[in-house]
């Protein structure tokens, strides 16, 4: 199975065309979500993201220990998207957890993971300005590091920008 990560910018395009991707690359779906609505506009967001999907996908929601949940899922789904790594790292930081030692679990999973195809989903935050408080430039650093090293495992990464996907590693995605 050929793993992929998907990076790009908020409103990108990127998780629609994670879903494109899957969609196209099994039979039997799952949408891992690590999203915790704790606010109207997440609501709104998650509430958005599931009438696209509507019955394309099963659903299952987990805000911290994804590599679990990916272990579990295998069983039934052939693929499954991960839908977003930088939401999944602030839970963490939040919560005061190793996001690290998360990330070694992650890629490890990933490694010797090969029932389904996984497709991760995540925020580019290096490409602006340097935040300015020390809690904002430990999760872009966080998430920069944690992209990095999952780009080394996966066979296919992608950026999106303006909905459209710039192939950094792997195979050409199917046309937009």
């Amino acid at each position: 199975m050929r793993h992929t990560l998907i990076l790009g910018g908020a409103r990108s395009g990127k998780t629609a065309f994670a879903e494109r991707l899957a969609l196209r690359s099994g039979s039997k779906p799952l949408y891992l979500a690590t999203t915790d609505a704790l606010d109207d506009d997440m609501r709104d967001r998650v509430q958005s993201h599931r009438a696209r999907r509507a019955s394309q996908f099963a659903l299952y929601e987990e805000p911290m220990h994804i590599s679990r949940a990916i272990l579990q899922a295998g069983e039934e789904h052939d693929v499954i998207l991960v839908d977003c790594l930088t939401l999944w790292i602030n839970n963490m930081l939040i919560s005061g957890e190793d996001v690290a030692t998360a990330v070694s679990e992650l890629c490890a999973t990933l490694v010797e993971f090969k029932a389904s195809k996984i497709v991760l989903v995540s925020n580019e935050l290096g490409l602006g300005i340097s935040p300015e408080d020390p809690l904002t430039r430990t999760f872009r650093d966080l998430a920069g590091s944690a992209h990095q090293r999952l780009a080394e495992i996966c066979d296919d990464v992608y950026f999106i920008a303006a909905g459209l996907p710039l192939t950094l590693k792997g195979e050409t995605p199917f046309e937009n």
